[in-house]
């Protein structure tokens, strides 16, 4: 997997937000308002000086109704596209290495999202719910996954797949003493109106 540069996710951030807005005709308070993302934090990441978190890149996501890769990558989209590990993003590192690396994704309006994630033991990842309409599938490849969704839990096995309602608030985690990995598909609804 190759670990993009931040200056270059910020400045293909920076550009795609300029021009998703321009699309729509948001303002900056509108688009604040639709993301739950502070004006501040918009227009730094629209001047390319701030380096966004993966809870940001999904609150933006959502708002645009779009999936993260077309936030940070803006190549035209073939008809059939072919990617490798060198288009991959790694958008979030765990406080022990675990990662959560976006594989590639298709374009909105139905938009899916592939996922590639490894959480150590005791690592953690989520919170907040995405776009009501969201779905998600969990397929996991080792370890145990613990799964809580609208707090409920969870156990997710070897070769198990878990699916859920993304819009409600989730977290996965690895409470076990193994390595988890996982293959997740989020997809996206289209925004509305």
């Amino acid at each position: 997997m190759v670990i993009v540069p931040a200056s270059d996710l910020s400045g293909a951030l920076a550009r795609t937000l300029q021009a998703l807005r321009a699309e729509r005709g948001w303002s900056l308070d509108h688009l604040a308002a639709r993301s739950g993302v502070s004006k501040g934090v918009l227009v730094a990441l629209e001047q390319a000086r701030s380096n966004p978190n993966l809870a940001t890149l999904a609150r933006l996501s959502d708002a645009f109704g779009v999936p993260v890769t077309r936030l940070v990558d803006v190549p035209a989209e073939p008809e059939v596209r072919v990617t490798g590990p060198d288009q991959s993003r790694t958008l979030w590192h765990g406080p022990s290495g675990g990662t959560g690396t976006i594989i590639a994704a298709t374009e909105p309006p139905w938009a899916a999202e592939l996922w590639h994630w490894t959480l150590m033991p005791s690592e953690t990842h989520g919170g907040d719910g995405h776009a009501p309409a969201t779905r998600e599938l969990a397929w996991v490849e080792e370890g145990m996954l613990t799964l809580t969704v609208a707090g409920t839990r969870y156990q997710v096995g070897p070769r198990q797949c878990a699916r859920f309602p993304g819009g409600l608030p989730h977290t996965y985690a690895n409470e076990g003493s193994q390595r988890l990995v996982l293959t997740m598909i989020v997809v996206v609804p289209p925004a509305p109106g």
